[in-house]
């Protein structure tokens, strides 16, 4: 698999890294549209084609080393993977490299949950997503992507963005104090001050690529409307950056599509522009 940005190797090599990418091509729990699996390739395959000087921040991040693992192969149940990304996460964070996934469907995120909040204190896990994900289990196993949010909340306060999909019986686990729903966001802007006060010292962000609505982002296997546009995502990814200590994200559920490009490289350009938020004008 390529290297991320197709960066020169002085850029790249673990030992001298700061940032770890680990692609975990996994499909295995999806329940509508298949093909999460090929979102890591997709991904760093549009991410060779992206400009690494970024125009806002008048920086390079990519000069403080990004390494790109070989893809994590689990060919077994949700509980199988979410060990093994379990084991890999703690293995990086020892090693001090920020960890970065990249999905493969959102139950890949679990292990990661489990390692920082292992590893970090003070710790909050935010989630920008159109679905609450908050359901107990789904289809006999725990580790159902439609069963990241409960499996959060388990290990470190979940703040949720961007919800716009729910079942009834995920209403019951909804915490009104940590939901920002969509429809709430567009049309008071209270709430973006109500999530940064609820911000603690660390943070871990999941990205479920449906946060962003389709006429962007249709490359997903649950495309909801009334998503989330690109600005909107970035400004809340800054203030995040310049008010909390980011210990690492992952973008996750890209289902790339022959004929569409854009949406792969809009994940791309997503890690890179949120790698530049943490390192340049994020807290240090």
């Amino acid at each position: 698999m390529k290297q991320y940005g197709d960066l020169p190797k002085e850029f790249t090599s673990f030992e001298t890294s700061k940032v770890v990418i680990l692609p975990v091509p996994y499909d295995g729990s999806s329940t509508w549209m298949k093909g999460a699996d090929k979102g890591p390739e997709a991904l760093l395959e549009a991410s060779a084609n992206m400009e690494v000087y970024d125009i806002e921040t008048d920086s390079e991040v990519h000069k403080i080393g990004i390494h790109t693992a070989e893809p994590m192969l689990v060919d077994g149940s949700p509980e199988d993977m979410v060990d093994a990304v379990y084991k890999e996460m703690t293995l990086l964070l020892k090693k001090k490299k920020f960890p970065i996934i990249i999905g493969g469907e959102h139950s890949v995120s679990i292990g990661a949950f489990r390692a920082v909040a292992e590893h970090f204190n003070d710790l909050t896990i935010l989630q920008f997503d159109a679905h609450a994900d908050l359901r107990d289990s789904y289809e006999g196993s725990k580790c159902n992507h439609a069963c990241v949010m409960a499996r959060a909340k388990e290990v470190a306060p979940i703040i949720q963005l961007g919800i716009r999909s729910m079942s009834v019986e995920e209403r019951e686990d909804v915490q009104p104090e940590r939901i920002f729903y969509a429809y709430d966001m567009r049309h008071n802007r209270t709430w973006f001050y109500d999530l940064l006060n609820k911000l603690t010292r660390n943070v871990y962000i999941t990205i479920d690529l449906d946060v962003f609505d389709p006429s962007i982002m249709p490359s997903t296997g649950t495309p909801e409307p009334g998503g989330m546009k690109w600005y909107e995502v970035l400004e809340i990814l800054k203030k995040v950056s310049e008010m909390s200590n980011i210990v690492g994200f992952d973008v996750v559920e890209l289902k790339p599509e022959k004929e569409n490009k854009a949406p792969d490289f809009l994940a791309s350009k997503l890690i890179y522009t949120l790698l530049t938020y943490k390192y340049i004008t994020g807290i240090k």
